[in-house]
């Protein structure tokens, strides 16, 4: 039996899935990196789980995280999705995955990739944190401070310090998986 971080305990399949292949594995990849910070802004007062039973759904009707069409959905896309029960039904989250694509495109013309950008934040490598216990693990730090602060300088929304720290645990920023996690050792 492998040992696991402790919020993966007694997880869904999907849940487990996710942890086990996906959750502070590196991402350099833009499209990957701007649906994370989308899904991470829809999560905003719910659990990660209601998330990812809808994330496959996401991507269909958010023309697979495509930021360049994102950034142009007008007022009928819009009501579209707020009508879709397959996703996250809030005007405010649908109307920022719009906002924050177009705010993602200037990144990426400015720095060359979001990736280029992001990652400047943590010198360009995972931060490897040593963990014993889940209740260690912050909900924000400095760098999530930075991360957001900068990110809402640049037109962002749902990008608070809280939802950034959990992005930085998603897309590999941040190795936040517990010292006794069979994934520990695998990402660091």
């Amino acid at each position: 039996m492998r040992s696991r971080c402790e919020w993966a305990a007694g997880s869904t399949a999907l849940e487990l899935t996710y942890h086990d292949e996906e959750w502070g594995v590196p991402v350099h990849d833009d499209r990957t990196l701007f649906e994370y910070l989308i899904l991470e802004g829809g999560q905003a007062g719910l659990s990660w789980s209601t998330v990812l039973k809808k994330q496959v759904h996401y991507r269909k009707v958010f023309d697979g995280f495509d930021c360049h069409k994102i950034a142009s959905y007008d007022e009928r896309k819009i009501e579209q999705l707020l009508s879709d029960p397959g996703i996250i039904r809030n005007r405010l989250k649908v109307e920022s995955a719009v906002r924050n694509a177009g705010a993602f495109l200037k990144i990426q013309g400015e720095f060359g990739s979001f990736a280029a950008y992001i990652w400047e934040f943590v010198g360009g490598k995972p931060q490897i944190n040593r963990w014993q216990h889940q209740s260690e693990v912050p909900s924000r730090t400095e760098v999530s401070d930075a991360i957001s602060r900068d990110l809402k300088q640049r037109g962002f929304n749902f990008v608070g310090s809280t939802i950034c720290y959990a992005y930085m645990q998603a897309v590999g920023l941040v190795n936040d998986h517990t010292v006794d996690c069979f994934r520990y050792e695998v990402l660091s």
